[in-house]
């Protein structure tokens, strides 16, 4: 496999990296903080979710950087056309600002989930639900916590339909339509 000529590894960067991204954060929401809820003892249950999410952050962060590389030697490769073809601008932009949105919200999540980690063993329903007994601001940084769970998942959901939206104006025909949309006013 040649690597050294072509965009592979950039390619394989980008979507690995967003892949793993999306499906480790969709798995805590869906599994992980799940799983944890089952705690017999109520004091447990957002301690287990956060020894989970302590183990992922390694290769969450992994991830995300293996997305951002891949972004950024793509986006090296493509300066040209990005400039030349019609709609590649517009494409790149949003995919920017979704890029920065989708690391805000991980990070913002990251930071609640750190809040209600340093409340320690604190009654609670769940790991993004308070109980009764849950002090006020731990109920706070999870009620935050149980849209975030989800937030991020569907933001790099929404980014990889961007990616494969992009890869689509990579087709030789997508090209030349875009350039002679670009060249030529009302082609």
């Amino acid at each position: 496999m040649e690597l050294t000529n072509s965009n592979t590894l950039a390619h394989a960067l980008h979507d690995t990296g967003l892949a793993a991204w999306f499906g480790g954060s969709l798995m805590g929401a869906v599994g992980l903080n799940a799983a944890a809820s089952e705690a017999t003892d109520p004091k447990e249950r957002a301690v287990i979710a956060d020894v989970g999410w302590q183990r992922w952050t390694p290769w969450g962060l992994g991830a995300i950087g293996a997305h951002l590389a891949g972004a950024t030697m793509l986006t090296v490769a493509n300066r040209r056309r990005t400039v030349l073809q019609a709609g590649v601008p517009s494409m790149s932009a949003a995919k920017l600002g979704l890029t920065l949105g989708a690391l805000g919200v991980t990070a913002w999540s990251r930071y609640v989930g750190h809040k209600i980690q340093q409340a320690g063993r604190v009654p609670v329903a769940g790991p993004t639900r308070p109980n009764d007994e849950t002090p006020e601001e731990v109920a706070h940084w999870q009620r935050q916590e149980r849209i975030l769970q989800w937030a991020v998942p569907a933001v790099t959901a929404v980014l990889m339909v961007a990616g494969s939206r992009m890869s689509e104006q990579q087709k030789p025909g997508e090209v030349l339509t875009g350039i002679a949309r670009r060249l030529v006013p009302g082609a």
